[in-house]
C-alpha cells in the first residue's frame, strides 16, 4: 500500500465551509484510487489533511474528482462548500496543485485537472482528451444570448439565480452591495426627496443631500463647479477623459470665427493655436437625434453638442465655444465666455449633460463593463481551468457576470435607474449604445494608440494619460513574461486550437464579426496575443478604475453632471436666468435617484481584491509566480510616485493609483 497525502483548502469568505460529507478520488495515468470519505468538517479558511491509501502508484497524478453530499444527521440541510484548491503529495515525493475556486452544492461531483505546469510547453497539453469533457460542461454553464440587435452578445441569464455559483458574489459582497443601496435609498426617503417631484426651488436645497457621505472632491466641485477652468479640467482628468482630441481644423459644422474668440486666446490667432496644438475638440455628435426620455410624465431633452477648448500658457484647459446643436443656425448660437453668466452656464451644463450620456452608455457601460462580460464568457467556455490564459485572466472577471446581469436587471431595464431618471434613457438608451458599437475600435481600446489618435500626447496636466500609459507599460511587460513561459514561438500561438476558439468567440459575439473593428478573428504572432491579453486586462481593471470610481465625486453634485434636462437647448441668448437654469434642472426626486446610483456604484466592498492581488492561486511554476510577485512590487513603487506627484496638485488624480484599482468589473 501507498498512502497520498491530501490537502483540501476551504476559501476565506463567509459561509466557505461545510457541514456537508466531503469524498475525494485521484486519478493518475495508472489508474485512480478508491472514493475516500474525509472525515473532519471543513471551515472556513481551513486546511483539511487527510491520507488516501491505494494499493500501489498511480503514475503521474492528473485529476482529482471531488463529491459532496449532505451529512446525514442533517441530510435535510445542502450546506454549501467553496474549495479553492487541492494540494496532494505523491509516494514519490513530488506535489501536485489542483485549483478549483467553486461552490460544491450537496451531491455535486467536481473532476478539477493539475495545475503546476509539469508539461512539455503547451504541446502535450494540448493532446490532453479530458479537455473536452471540461469545455462541454462549461458550454452548458456558460451560454450566450442576445441582449439587443447590433449590442454584444451576454450571457444567458434570466436574473443572478441562473448564474453559476463560481461567478457569483461572496456573502461579504452580497450583503454590502444591498445594505450600500437600501440605505442610500432609506435616507433619501426619509428627507422626501425620492417621491418628490418638484422642482429646485434653489441650490442651498439640494447641498443638504448625502451631506454626511460627501468626499474632498464633492466638497471641491461644489464650490467650483460654475469655473471655466474646473470646466475645462474635466475632460482630462474626470471620469470621463475619452471625448477630448486635438482639432487642427474646425469641423464644417461649428464655424467658430476669429472675431468669436480673440478675447479668450493670448496673442495668436485661432489658426496659429491650432498649428501649434493649443485648440482642443469635443463632439458630442453620437447624440444627434436620439430621442429624449419623458420623466415625471415631462417631456425631457437632450443636446449633441460641439465644444472648442483652448490651452492657455499657464497650461489651464479653457472653453471658448460651445455650439448646442450639430447643423449651424440662428437659432442654434455659439455661446461664448463672454456672454452673460447664466447663457454660458446653462451651455456649460447640457454639455454636462450630454458628457453623462457618452460617459455612462459608451464609456464606462459598453467600454468596460460590456466588453469585460465579452472577454468572460468565452474564456469560461472555451479556456480549461489549467490553460495558461485562463490562468492569467480569471482573476480578471470575479463578479462581472453578476454585477452586469445586475445592472441589466435595476440600471437599463424598463423600470431601471438610467432608463427612468435620465435623459439618454428609455426609447433613445439603444438607439444611442448601437451607435457607439457601430464606432467602436481595437485601437481605441489600446490606450497608447487611442492616446496618439487623438492628438493628445503632449497636452499638460493629462493624468489620466500619464497614469494609464505607465500602467499599459507596467501591464504589457508583465503579460509578456508570463505568456513568454508557454508560447515560445509563434507556432506555439497558431497550434493552439482552445485559444484560437477563444478570440473567434469573441470576434463574433462581442464585436459582431465586423472586421472593420480591427479586431482580430485568429491569432498568429505571440505579439498580436500579448498585445490583446494587455488589452483585455486593462480594460477589466485600470480603465474600469478611470470610469467607474470617482462617479459619486464628479456626479454628486448634480449640477456638475445632471442626468437630465427638462428645457430645451436655447435658440437665443440673453434669456437665461437663474430662475432658467433651475427650471432645466431635473426635478427633485430625479436628482436623488441619480445620486443614489453613482454613490452606489462609486462604493466597494470590503472583499474588494485589487489590481496585482491574485488571491485565487491558478500558477504554480516558479517563473509565473516570480512573475506576479514582480508585477505586485511594481505596482506598489508605482502608487507610491502618485502620491508623490498628487502632494503638489489642488485636486490630486488618484483613480489610476494602483491602490485604488480594482482587478476586476466588479462595480
Amino acid at each position: 500500500m501507498v498512502n497520498y497525502k491530501v490537502e483540501l483548502h476551504t476559501g476565506n469568505i463567509l459561509h466557505a465551509g461545510t457541514y456537508n460529507s466531503i469524498y475525494i478520488q485521484l486519478s493518475g495515468t495508472k489508474g485512480e484510487s478508491e472514493w475516500t470519505y474525509i472525515k473532519e468538517t471543513a471551515c472556513q479558511d481551513s486546511v483539511i489533511e487527510h491520507q488516501v491509501a491505494c494499493p500501489s502508484s498511480l503514475g503521474l497524478l492528473e485529476f482529482v474528482a471531488i463529491e459532496t453530499k449532505p451529512y446525514a444527521l442533517l441530510a435535510y440541510i445542502n450546506d454549501d462548500w467553496f474549495c479553492s484548491k487541492v494540494v496532494v503529495t505523491t509516494p514519490e515525493g513530488s506535489t501536485r496543485h489542483f485549483p478549483c475556486y467553486n461552490w460544491l452544492s450537496g451531491s455535486e461531483r467536481l473532476v478539477y485537472r493539475e495545475a503546476s505546469g509539469q508539461y512539455d510547453g503547451i504541446r502535450l497539453y494540448l493532446a490532453l482528451k479530458e479537455r473536452e469533457e471540461e469545455l462541454k460542461i462549461r458550454h452548458q454553464a456558460y451560454q450566450w444570448s442576445i441582449y439587443a440587435d447590433g449590442l454584444p452578445n451576454i450571457i444567458k441569464a434570466g436574473s443572478v439565480s441562473d448564474l453559476p455559483d463560481e461567478v457569483r458574489f461572496s456573502f461579504t459582497k452580497d450583503s454590502e452591495f444591498k445594505f450600500t443601496f437600501l440605505n442610500a435609498m432609506v435616507e433619501l426617503n426619509l428627507q422626501g426627496l425620492s417621491t418628490n417631484k418638484e422642482q429646485w426651488k434653489n441650490l442651498e436645497e439640494l447641498s443638504h443631500i448625502f451631506n454626511c457621505r460627501k468626499t474632498k472632491v464633492y466638497e471641491y466641485i461644489e464650490k467650483n463647479w460654475k469655473k471655466d477652468e474646473f470646466f475645462g479640467y474635466q475632460f482630462l482628468n474626470g471620469i470621463n477623459p475619452m471625448m477630448i482630441n486635438c482639432c487642427t481644423k474646425l469641423p464644417d459644422n461649428f464655424p467658430v470665427t476669429e472675431d468669436m474668440v480673440k478675447a479668450s486666446l493670448s496673442e495668436k490667432s485661432l489658426e496659429e493655436e491650432m498649428q501649434d496644438g493649443n485648440i482642443f475638440l469635443v463632439d458630442y455628435k453620437r447624440l444627434q437625434g436620439i430621442p429624449a426620455n419623458v420623466i415625471n410624465g415631462k417631456k425631457h431633452y437632450l443636446a449633441a453638442p460641439l465644444c472648442l477648448l483652448y490651452m492657455t500658457p499657464e497650461e489651464k484647459l479653457m472653453p471658448i465655444a460651445i455650439q448646442l446643436k450639430q447643423e449651424p443656425s440662428e437659432e442654434n448660437p455659439i455661446f461664448l465666455p463672454t456672454d452673460s453668466e447664466y447663457d454660458w452656464l446653462l451651455a456649460k451644463t447640457f454639455v454636462r449633460n450630454a458628457d453623462f450620456s457618452e460617459h455612462e452608455l459608451n464609456s464606462h457601460l459598453l467600454r468596460t463593463h460590456l466588453l469585460a462580460e465579452v472577454f468572460a464568457v468565452s474564456t469560461l467556455r472555451n479556456l480549461p481551468m489549467v490553460h495558461p490564459i485562463y490562468k492569467l485572466l480569471i482573476s480578471h472577471f470575479r463578479y462581472t457576470l453578476q454585477i452586469n446581469t445586475m445592472a441589466r436587471e435595476s440600471l437599463i431595464s424598463k423600470t431601471g435607474a438610467i432608463t427612468l431618471n435620465a435623459s439618454v434613457g428609455g426609447p433613445g438608451m439603444l438607439e444611442f449604445l448601437k451607435k457607439a458599437v457601430a464606432e467602436l475600435t481595437y485601437s481605441s481600446l489600446c490606450i497608447p494608440e487611442d492616446i496618439t489618435a487623438r492628438g493628445m500626447d503632449d497636452i499638460p496636466n493629462f493624468y489620466y494619460r500619464d497614469d494609464g500609459l505607465k500602467l499599459w507599460d507596467i501591464l504589457h511587460r508583465f503579460v509578456h513574461s508570463v505568456i513568454g513561459r508557454y508560447y515560445t514561438s509563434d507556432s506555439d500561438v497558431q497550434k493552439d486550437g482552445e485559444l484560437q476558439n477563444w478570440i473567434k468567440d469573441i470576434f463574433f459575439n462581442g464585436f459582431l464579426s465586423n472586421a472593420s473593428t480591427g479586431i482580430p478573428n485568429s491569432f498568429s504572432l505571440v505579439t498580436e496575443l500579448v498585445k490583446f491579453l494587455t488589452m483585455v486586462i486593462f480594460t477589466a481593471s485600470v480603465q474600469h478604475a478611470a470610469v467607474n470610481n470617482g462617479q459619486f465625486d464628479f456626479g454628486g453634485w448634480m449640477p456638475n453632471f445632471p442626468t437630465a434636462l427638462q428645457l430645451p437647448p436655447p435658440t437665443t441668448k440673453g434669456q437665461c436666468t437663474e430662475k432658467t437654469m433651475l427650471q432645466t434642472f431635473p426635478d427633485i426626486n430625479t436628482t436623488a435617484k441619480g445620486i443614489a446610483t453613482v454613490y452606489l456604484l462609486s462604493k466597494p466592498s470590503s472583499d474588494i481584491v485589487l489590481l496585482g492581488d491574485y488571491k485565487e492561486e491558478h500558477f504554480f511554476e516558479k517563473l509565473p509566480i516570480q512573475k506576479i510577485k514582480d508585477f505586485k512590487q511594481e505596482l506598489e513603487v508605482f502608487s507610491a510616485e502618485i502620491k508623490v506627484r498628487n502632494q503638489r496638485l489642488e485636486l490630486p488624480y488618484t483613480y489610476l493609483e494602483p491602490q485604488n484599482i480594482e482587478t476586476s468589473v466588479a462595480l
